[in-house]
Formats: structure tokens, sequence, C-alpha cells
């Protein structure tokens, strides 16, 4: 690697600020980043959510309580696997709660949004593996607009390089042995970049194979740790490490295994896709059945409410057919 001379003009360069102050307010480009990314994600979901046959204010009723879970499942991760930088000696405990300054780990917010978004659907009776493929490309989408927070803090980047696309990181952030360097691997870039094509690839196999019951969920897991695993093998941040490898490099290993073997399973046993994924909120409270419907809501309520939100839906390949019989989730 060469050190700190004659830097090419096409290496990235990292932002001169990531706090703006509107008066006593401050403005984090890493927040920023956060909220746009569940913006865009969101977009995506709404869209996907209605070809299938599902409502906006359905998926808007989840993401009410999944993004706060997420956030905060996000955070737990981080604090949990490294810990020695909150607690200890010389540490203050209470930065454990500065979420502005940098640390969500991705396992704990998928984990935690998840729950959120179970919760919800159990209530409303939507069928929650329909839910998670809808949400799949826009989660992954939003996973790598949210790295660019990372770019704005001048953090979690990877080893010293010299490519043409090498991150000049300022002297002030180099860690401890790495001072002598100027550019290192954009890894907020290269997850960016894989993200994408993680959601591009799953929604083209949604669409040429028609998957259902979680499939398209799975498959976003399986890819998107596939690809961390390089990535975090990049990295040069100081973290928790079990025999020579990062916690993160086992948490990505342990995940693929679980997906494919989740994979495999539905493959076998799950085919085809869910036509009724979400049944009407009835108007007038009734008693609720053993399956978590409400007594007062029919299936010519239910049958209505489909084609209603098809109709509304824009046409694509994965529209629900009218007239299909109800599928079993």
């Amino acid at each position: 690697m060469s050190p700190l001379v004659g830097l090419a003009p096409l290496f990235i360069p990292s932002p001169s600020q990531n706090v703006w102050h509107l008066g006593p307010l401050p403005i984090r480009a890493y927040a920023l980043c956060i909220i746009a990314g569940i913006v865009v994600g969101m977009v995506i979901a709404t869209r996907r959510w209605r070809a299938r046959g599902g409502t906006s204010d359905g998926l808007e009723s989840v993401v009410v309580l999944a993004v706060p879970f997420g956030i905060v499942g996000a955070r737990i991760y981080h604090v949990i696997t490294d810990y020695e930088l909150y607690f200890g000696p010389g540490r203050n405990p209470v930065d454990a709660l500065k979420i502005w300054q940098g640390g969500l780990g991705i396992w704990g917010a998928v984990a935690f949004g998840a729950l959120g978004g179970w919760l919800v659907a159990r209530r409303r009776g939507i069928r929650f593996p329909a839910l998670l493929d809808a949400c799949a490309p826009g989660i992954a989408v939003a996973q790598g607009i949210g790295r660019l927070g990372n770019w704005f803090n001048s953090e979690l980047f990877g080893r010293p390089t010299t490519l043409p696309w090498g991150l000049e990181i300022d002297a002030r952030f180099r860690p401890v042995g790495f001072e002598q360097y100027a550019t290192f691997h954009p890894t907020f870039l290269y997850e960016l970049i894989w993200d994408v094509l993680v959601a591009v690839v799953v929604i083209l196999l949604d669409r040429r194979f028609r998957l259902g019951h979680g499939k398209v969920f799975t498959l976003y897991v399986l890819f998107y740790t596939l690809g961390r695993f390089w990535i975090e093998a990049l990295r040069i941040d100081t973290v928790n490490e079990i025999g020579g490898f990062r916690l993160n490099n086992y948490t990505s290993v342990i995940v693929f295994v679980g997906a494919a073997l989740v994979l495999a399973w539905l493959v076998k046993n799950r085919p085809g896709r869910e036509t009724v994924v979400e049944r009407p909120v009835p108007v007038e409270a009734g008693s609720a059945t053993e399956d978590g419907t409400d007594a007062g809501t029919t299936e010519a309520d239910a049958e209505s409410e489909v084609e209603t939100s098809t109709a509304e839906s824009p046409e694509t390949e994965d529209a629900v057919e009218p007239g299909r019989p109800r599928a079993e989730g």
C-alpha cells in the first residue's frame, strides 16, 4: 500500500461535515440517510404490497411499529456486540443511547423490525410471509441508502487501497496503525451497490417464478449475508473477534445457513404464491374467531376488499388475479 503521497483526483472525498444547524436544532446527515432509506423502502414495499392485493393502510400500520422496533433492535445489537465501547473503565454508559453518533446493527434491525411487523400483521389478519415478501426489496434498498450515513461520519471503511475509487479519510479518523495511509476501500459504497443488486435480483426472480410464502424475503437474507461476509472482511474498525474472524462474519455465516435451510423447506412445502394476503378491518367490532379474524367479517367482505385493492394497484406481473381461490399461507 502506498503512503500519503500523490492523491489521485479520482479518489472519493469524505464529506467535510456531517451535521448542520437549523437554529439550535442539529440536522445530522446520519439521521437523514436513515430517513431517506425508510421513505424509499416504503415506496417500493407499498407498490409491491398493493400489487399483491394488500392495502396501503395495512402496510402503513405495520411500518408505524416496525420502524421504531427496527431502530431499537439495531442499537441493541450494536451495543451488545460492541459493549466495551460503552461499559467499563473510562466509558460512559449513557453514550449507548446516543444513536446519532452512529452504531446500528442491521441484524437487530431486521429481527426487531420483523417482530414489530408480525405483531401488527397478526392483529390485522395480514399474512405475514406475504408481507415479508413484499417488503424485502425495499428493505435491501433502505439498507444501502442508510450506509451513506457511514460515509458522512467517516466510519466503517475498509483496508487501505490505491484503487481509483478509494475513499479519502482525514487523518483524525484513521485507525491506529493506519495513520500513514490516505485512501481506503469505501465499504459503504460496496454495500450500497450490493444491496441494490440484491433488490433487483429478488424482484426479477419473484416475477419469473411468482414466489410466495416468504421465499422472496428468504432469498434477500441469503444474498445479503453472502455479500456482507465479504464486505465485513474488508473493514478495519476495531470490533470483537473470535478466532481471528469478526463477530459479524460469524453472524453472516449462521444467518446464511439458516436462510438456505428455510428456503429449501419452503420450496418443497410451500409452492406458489398467496392470493388473499390481507383481511379487511371490520367497521363494527365483533368477536374474534379462532384464526384471528373478526366474527363480523364475512367471506364476501374479504373477496370484495381484495378486488378493490387489486383494482387500485398498478398493473404488474405480480397483481392478484380476481376470482382465484384463497390460498392457505
